[in-house]
């Protein structure tokens, strides 16, 4: 989000005494009370604190009687209720049991906290209110305001004439052109427009300033098999390009509660989890996001075997799912597993293991999902986030840093696989000439660490899950700043490549191959080719998918799922002799 200038030193203005702030938040407060604008918007990153802030704010106003009341605008009923607990901390009362039907609440209370639903539900009523009496609105993740029209529409009914407005949001950007209600756009060259904050806070700069907590993403790809209902059989390795269709497919089928993939991640992060817990971090918590309730159940049932101890299971319909997520902030419980609602504000700070177990692909959802865990308590702590190797993730994750406007009227504006579409439609369930059953069925999928990225950079070599090499990230330290993660991975990583470079042809598979069984020689060729193919990659820096794609195009046949023995050792002595 591109900011406005910082201004002149008279923005360095006395800020009155209160709660103590960060230097983001003093700085911001600082620019707003020097101005003192009917609109001002904010961009801090997740975890930064954009509820201290919103709150410092409205405080100032309400004691310099700029304002009388204030309207607390959310995303969802949770998060308006934890709005209205952080407010009464300092001393702020909001109603967050409004109703729309009532249309008023107790001179007691200092506001309101709202939903965007609600608001567009009835904005004339929400109009009138904010008429009545001078109004401070705090629009949470304002991005929101452009979800459908009949929001964006309502909250510009509903608080036009507010004395004040304050815009916050964590992930300004959108993939489309509804414009937000009260940001401020730019323009261009090329006739594009471009969202404009205030005070921008980024991820970058929350990390320098030990404010949130460094993460680790664990990709793990691996084979994927899937049947079609015309009773075609594919196989795909995740992580290798693949057409759209295919990818959500091979993604769906890894994300099978009844194959082998998601309970080998599983298993991983809870190996994870109990290092962090004896390392330093004895609190730290586990959240597994959920595509569908469905699966949600099943992962839960799935972390119960695995663990011994049935996780906290969070679903949207649950009317008690807000104070299950508070019981869990407040336990040490080990593990919860939610559907989405958790993706944004919700805040539990002992987070510290993800599994993003979910199809959605959209940067806005995964900056959501990720701001989960990067909220820092002490310094040191880290946090890891296991996800499936495809394309558009690895390079969301690879990106965490980079600060992302929203812009109108882009011409020809390309997904870059960054929607949801596809994966949608794949994991529809489809009718087909009266058959009722799926458009496709899940086979089997097996786990294999495929690499592990942080702050933008690529470490590991391709190890099957279980393994010692696996065991080595899984076991990394909890308690590390940025720079040693980064050097404790650099040394990782390069005895890995040494140790397997002294196997040599000592270990060469072939050798032994006449021994085994087809199935345990093709697994033992297409283990020993993918781990040349990371070393490769190591070397180059060319993706893995690359590397498979360029071994084919030289020498022919399938994708390696689906080669014979000869053709695997054919690619693994070709790839042997590349520089």
């Amino acid at each position: 989000m591109t900011s406005a200038a910082d201004g002149t030193a008279a923005e360095e203005a006395t800020i009155p005494p209160g709660p103590p702030l960060r230097a983001w938040q003093r700085r911001a407060l600082t620019k707003y009370l020097t101005r003192r604008p009917v609109d001002f918007m904010a961009v801090a990153t997740p975890g930064a604190g954009k509820t201290t802030f919103g709150l410092r704010v409205a405080r100032e106003l309400l004691d310099d009687r700029t304002v009388e009341q204030i309207a607390v605008v959310a995303p969802t009923e949770h998060l308006k209720h934890q709005w209205a607990e952080a407010a009464a901390r300092v001393g702020i009362a909001l109603d967050s049991r409004f109703r729309n039907a009532t249309g008023q609440t107790s001179s007691d209370y200092h506001g309101v906290a709202l939903t965007y639903a609600q608001v567009a539900a009835h904005p004339s009523r929400h109009r009138v209110r904010t008429e009545n009496r001078r109004t401070l609105v705090i629009l949470d993740e304002i991005h929101h305001g452009g979800d459908a029209k009949s929001w964006g529409d309502a909250i510009r009914e509903a608080f036009s004439d507010a004395t004040r407005r304050l815009s916050l949001t964590g992930t300004p950007f959108r993939s489309d052109d509804s414009p937000i209600p009260f940001v401020t756009y730019e323009p261009e060259p090329g006739g594009v427009l471009r969202s404009v904050a205030d005070h921008t806070y980024g991820y970058a700069d929350a990390l320098a300033d030990g404010v949130v907590r460094p993460v680790m993403f664990l990709a793990y790809s691996g084979q994927a098999s899937w049947r079609t209902s015309a009773g075609e059989e594919f196989t795909a390795r995740l992580g290798e390009p693949l057409s759209a269709e295919h990818t959500a497919r091979a993604w769906r089928t890894a994300l099978d509660p009844h194959g082998d993939w998601i309970p080998s991640v599983l298993e991983a992060a809870s190996t994870r989890l109990r290092q962090l817990r004896a390392g330093g971090m004895p609190d730290a918590g586990g959240l597994v996001i959920a595509t569908d309730q469905t699966v949600a159940r099943d992962y839960a049932e799935l972390l119960t075997a695995i663990t011994g101890t049935r996780p906290t299971l969070v679903l949207s319909d649950d009317p008690k799912s807000s104070s299950r997520i508070a019981e869990f902030a407040a336990s040490r419980d080990e593990w919860m597993v939610a559907v989405r609602m958790v993706s944004e504000g919700v805040d539990v700070p002992r987070l510290a293991v993800g599994v993003y177990a979910t199809s959605s692909s959209t940067p806005l959802f995964f900056a959501q999902a990720i701001g989960r865990f990067v909220r820092s308590r002490r310094p040191g702590e880290t946090a890891s986030v296991f996800l499936p190797s495809v394309p558009v993730l690895l390079d969301l994750a690879s990106k965490m840093e980079a600060e992302r406007d929203h812009v109108l009227g882009k011409p020809h504006r390309d997904s870059d696989g960054l929607d949801d579409a596809l994966l949608i439609d794949a994991n529809k369930q489809k009718d087909e000439e009266g058959e009722d059953e799926k458009a496709f069925q899940s086979l089997h999928a097996d786990a294999e660490l495929d690499q592990l990225i942080f702050d933008g950079a690529s470490y590991g070599t391709a190890t099957f899950s279980g393994s010692d090499e696996e065991e080595d990230y899984l076991g990394l330290p909890g308690l590390l700043d940025a720079d040693q993660v980064r050097e404790l991975l650099r040394k990782r990583q390069a005895e890995q490549v040494s140790q397997r470079s002294a196997a040599g042809p000592a270990q060469v598979i072939e050798t032994a191959a006449p021994a085994r069984p087809t199935g345990e020689n093709l697994h033992a060729l297409r283990k020993e080719l993918n781990t040349l193919v990371a070393m490769h990659h190591h070397r180059t820096g060319k993706p893995h998918g690359m590397v498979h794609n360029e071994l084919r195009e030289r020498l022919g046949g399938p994708p390696t799922a689906m080669a014979t023995a000869e053709q695997l050792r054919e690619r693994i002595s070709a790839l042997r002799e590349w520089r």
